[in-house]
């Protein structure tokens, strides 16, 4: 049998729905929630609507940072990323592995960088001038602690956080991180973040407090997305103003 063959034998095999068991941290220990192949569809696809707003089409070039442990929405993220047709490198989002970003940064010369971490941040800043190297790349993706240090250096970063089982990401408004409404409910009690599958969304999840500090906005963005929008205490410090 030819790998032609046996390729086109394995598609006509049941999948599982399930494609990942997401354990999360919360406000009182680790959450748990299922994710069907059918939900990482919706995912990749809200996904690459939100790159697509950023510019990001085929012929760019992006690096993203996550860790092993990230792959409930990095699996999406590069899927939005081959929807796109964008050509991209992965390194570890840990600091240790910031020399990989570099060599990536500097082999790849991407538009965008997706997901940097303030470990990566600071491990670059200890043999590099971050400034220098983000401040011409058109998109930079960055978790909320990290978007100081990038906005102290005089980089233009916008946000993306994952909570909980959802992704956040901030659309060139710079108005807080949009959130899927047709996947979440993110809410907020006490100054704190929450989480809650939508009802569309098939794997139950109820409110859960993910003890991340911010608060949320609603209302139509001025990109004209109805998602609702996180605003971080951490990725607020430092701001600078959209032009």
């Amino acid at each position: 049998m030819t790998r032609a063959d046996t390729l086109a034998r394995a598609r006509e095999l049941d999948r599982p729905q399930l494609a990942y068991l997401v354990r999360f941290p919360t406000a009182h220990g680790t959450g748990e929630t299922d994710l069907t192949w059918a939900q990482i569809d919706h995912d990749t696809a809200w996904i690459a609507g939100r790159l697509r707003e950023h510019g990001l089409a085929a012929g760019r070039r992006a690096v993203l940072t996550a860790s092993g442990f990230e792959g409930f929405w990095c699996h999406a993220m590069i899927g939005a990323l081959r929807t796109l047709r964008v050509t991209y490198g992965i390194a570890e989002a840990m600091g240790w592995d910031h020399r990989r970003t570099a060599v990536f940064h500097r082999e790849l010369a991407p538009q965008a960088m997706i997901g940097l971490s303030a470990e990566t941040v600071e491990g670059l800043s200890g043999a590099a001038d971050v400034g220098e190297m983000f401040r011409s790349t058109s998109v930079v993706l960055a978790r909320p602690t990290a978007v100081p240090l990038l906005h102290a250096v005089g980089v233009s970063a916008c946000v993306l956080a994952p909570l909980g089982p959802a992704l956040a990401i901030e659309c060139p408004e710079r108005a807080g991180a949009h959130v899927d409404a047709a996947a979440w409910r993110i809410g907020e009690r006490d100054g704190q973040l929450t989480v809650a599958a939508a009802e569309g969304r098939g794997s139950p999840l109820a409110e859960t407090p993910l003890g991340v500090v911010g608060r949320v906005v609603t209302g139509r963005c001025g990109c004209g997305s109805d998602d609702p929008r996180v605003l971080f205490a951490e990725a607020n410090q430092l701001s600078p103003a959209r032009s």
